[in-house]
């Protein structure tokens, strides 16, 4: 079963919920996707036991070939190419390195070279959690590319616990797409009720059953509730404010790892979210 843990905006606890699931079971692996700024590892504390550096390929025009017919430029829907004085510029940041201009060349005046776009880290967490982290190079952009490659190494025999890049960009979808289930991770104020119904109107587009977990509950108000029971949105867990839990978590401590009476509450939510897939599954 695969289960990603998302939210519509960062910092609602959507790590902290990720990491202490994938503490209180027997076994998993964990997949931390948001590659632009990680931190499941604070907490996970994994050992890393190889790591695998990511490329992609990106156009390079020899210019001895070129004849600046312009084939390229009206074929790349991404304005990745410019004819500039019967020059062809490659404006690497908008490439999406489908190989078309290479096809398209009358002359093959267009090969494609390697750029490193991350790293992707592999080890082994406490217990039995098998950890696989990305970490997007500094200044690129290519942040659903890199998550695509973290997912090819899912052990489709195993629980997987992936932690989700936050927003409803394509990153958020890259990663929660092929889920089993999705946890979606929001907070009682004005701004988490606006980005938890953009995630619930994705999810639903995707086709993904979902639920929610309400984290630090109390510091605002009941509209959050009003509308999962509107909606018909389970609320599978509400998470209390606590000041506690936000020195732990300053300190890169987890909550199963502090009081081991919070796994039996994070495994009563798997237990939920098992059975809450089993069904859809079956309707």
């Amino acid at each position: 079963m695969i289960i990603s843990i998302a939210s519509g905006k960062g910092g609602t606890g959507k790590t902290t919920i990720a990491v202490n699931i994938a503490l209180s079971l027997p076994t998993c692996q964990f997949l931390d996707c948001d590659v632009e700024a990680p931190n499941a590892h604070i907490f996970l504390k994994p050992v890393i036991k190889n790591w695998q550096r990511v490329y992609l390929p990106i156009p390079k025009v020899l210019e001895a070939k070129c004849i600046a017919c312009g084939r390229c430029v009206e074929f790349c829907q991404y304005n990745a190419l410019a004819l500039v004085k019967d020059k062809v510029i490659v404006f690497l940041e908008l490439c999406h390195s489908c190989g078309g201009c290479t096809i398209v060349c009358p002359q093959d005046a267009i090969v494609e070279e390697p750029k490193e776009i991350g790293v992707i880290e592999k080890g082994q967490a406490g217990g039995d959690v098998y950890f696989v982290g990305g970490r997007l190079k500094i200044g690129e952009q290519r942040t659903p590319e890199l998550i695509s490659k973290m997912k090819e190494l899912i052990d489709h025999s195993s629980t997987v616990i992936l932690d989700s890049p936050p927003g409803t960009a394509c990153p958020m979808i890259n990663t929660v797409r092929g889920s089993d289930y999705c946890l979606l991770v929001t907070e009682p104020t004005p701004f988490g009720l606006n980005d938890l119904k953009r995630s619930v109107e994705t999810l639903r587009i995707l086709e993904i059953p979902f639920g929610v977990v309400i984290n630090r509950d109390g510091i605002g108000d009941d509209r959050v509730d009003d509308y999962c029971q509107q909606e018909g949105i389970d609320i599978l867990l509400k998470f209390p404010d606590s000041r506690a839990v936000a020195e732990l978590y300053s300190k890169g401590i987890s909550l199963v790892e502090y009081d081991p009476r919070w796994k039996t509450e994070f495994l009563k939510l798997f237990e939920r979210i098992a059975y809450e897939t089993a069904n859809y599954n079956q309707w």
